[in-house]
Parts: structure tokens; C-alpha cells; sequence
């Protein structure tokens, strides 16, 4: 099986915000794919959509300091100059802070809270848009499960249901950002380097909406239960039950998210 691992790079010099803890830990997926090259294009607007998306999607966490203005050009593949003149768009905007001095450097601004990015997007959403971006979801990823279900062995199945285990031991974000990572490997089961990408992507997109759905530990479970009755369909090569507990999951967030944008807003 053609092994899909986890965006190395720039990724892994995000640092903790000042004053939290110092233990150096993995990137999650999501993050990895923000820092994937721009390619020839590289304007200072694409730099800073890519940074914007990453702030407000929450890939990018109020304090977290982002990488340095070398490590994003290189890692973006676009000049420094290129860089300075996203970061300065972005400061004028008040999504990130500049600190001087040795623990220095730009900051998620500490007021930037994804959940009202978010929220934001579903009011301004038409009820089609939103089942558009669920039509979407579900015929990539249901594709890729579908895929995974005829390819994978059930001994791969077995680890991601391993790594499901860990749900109950992790906070709230650290619940989120392992179904996010567990919806990746599912679809990295097809052995479709291609398929998988765009679940990246899709899924880095998708997320801030299941923050939104889904941020107690309760609603994780539940959709931990989706996907591991998906990794269970896996495991039996059963690629119909895996595309239709998907749809099912998809639905329930769609409807989650038109519920929610019905609800009158406060003030």
C-alpha cells in the first residue's frame, strides 16, 4: 500500500503559544496541507488567503506563533518579500500580532476564534451553498472509503481503530483534530494518492463546520461512532456499508448546520 504520512516541513516548527506547554508535538494533518507549496502563482494575496484560511478555520490557534518569514517562503515556495507583504495584510486586518524581542515573532491574534469565522460563514450561506459543500464532502470522501473498503487489508483498519481508542483520553481540540485525522487515513486506505490530497483539503475546509456541530465530547463520540462503523466496513471489505455510513454522517451536519443557521442570532 502506498503509504500516506503525515505534511512534513514547515508544519513542524509551529510553537506553542507563550506560557503553554513546551512538549514538542507532531503537526496535525490539516496544518500540513496549509503549507503546501503555492506553485507559480506566488502572489502576496494567495499567501495570505492560504494564512487567512488557516486562522480562521482554526488550523492556526489563537497565540500560536507562526513560522518564520524564511521557513513560510520556503515552505510556500514564493519569495520573503512576497511573504512580509502577506503577514503586513494580515496585521492591517487584526488577524495576526507582531512581538518584538527574543521570544518574538507573528502571532494568531489572541480575539481570532474560528468558531465565529465560522459562524459567520454558515449565516451568510445560502440553505443551497450548504448542501453544495455537503454534496461535496460526501462524494469525496464517500468515494475514498468506498475505494479503501476494496484495497485496504483489515490489518490497516485494525490501526486506525487502535488510534480510535484514544478518543475518551483527549480534551475537547485534541478530540477534533484526531477525527479529522482519522477521516484522512480512512480515505489514505484507497491507496489513491490523489483521492487523498483532496481530502485534505476538503477536510480542512469541512472542519470548522464540525467545530461548530460538534465541540463537546458527546457530539465527538457520536461522530466517532460514524467512523468507526466506517473503519469497521473497511475491515470487511465492505465498500457499500462504508459509503453509506458516510452519507449518513455528512447528513447529520448538513442538517446540524441549517438548523443552526436558522436559530435567530442573539443581540
Amino acid at each position: 500500500m502506498e503509504s500516506v504520512s503525515s505534511p512534513q516541513g514547515v508544519a513542524d516548527s509551529v510553537a506553542p503559544p507563550p506560557g503553554g506547554p513546551q512538549t514538542r508535538q507532531h503537526p496535525h494533518r490539516l496544518q500540513g496541507v496549509l503549507f503546501q507549496p503555492i506553485g507559480d502563482e506566488g502572489r502576496a494575496e494567495l499567501v495570505e488567503r492560504r494564512l487567512v484560511d488557516a486562522i480562521t478555520r482554526g488550523h492556526l490557534r489563537a497565540g500560536e506563533r507562526l513560522p518564520s518569514e524564511a521557513e513560510l517562503a520556503r515552505s510556500l515556495g514564493v519569495a520573503p518579500v512576497t511573504v512580509r507583504e502577506a503577514l503586513l495584510a494580515i496585521r492591517e486586518r487584526g488577524l495576526v500580532v507582531t512581538r518584538r524581542g527574543r521570544n518574538g515573532g507573528s502571532f494568531v491574534a489572541q480575539h481570532a476564534d474560528p468558531l465565529s469565522f465560522a459562524r459567520e460563514a454558515v449565516r451568510t450561506s445560502s440553505r443551497v451553498a450548504l448542501r453544495d459543500l455537503g454534496a461535496h464532502y460526501a462524494a469525496i470522501t464517500g468515494a475514498g472509503v468506498r475505494l479503501a473498503a476494496r484495497r485496504a487489508d483489515a490489518s490497516e483498519a485494525e490501526q486506525v481503530r487502535r488510534r480510535m481508542e484514544r478518543l475518551d483520553e483527549l480534551d475537547g481540540e485534541s478530540q477534533r483534530r484526531l477525527l479529522d485525522d482519522i477521516q484522512i487515513e480512512l480515505v489514505a486506505l484507497s491507496q489513491s494518492a490523489r483521492l487523498t490530497r483532496e481530502q485534505m483539503k476538503l477536510q480542512a475546509e469541512f472542519s470548522p463546520y464540525l467545530r461548530l456541530v460538534a465541540h463537546t465530547s458527546e457530539e465527538h463520540r457520536r461522530q466517532g461512532a460514524h467512523l468507526a462503523a466506517v473503519v469497521d466496513a473497511i475491515g470487511a471489505a465492505d465498500a457499500d456499508a462504508a459509503g453509506t455510513r458516510t452519507d449518513t454522517m455528512v447528513a447529520e451536519i448538513i442538517d446540524a448546520l441549517i438548523q443552526l443557521q436558522a436559530q435567530p442570532r442573539n443581540g
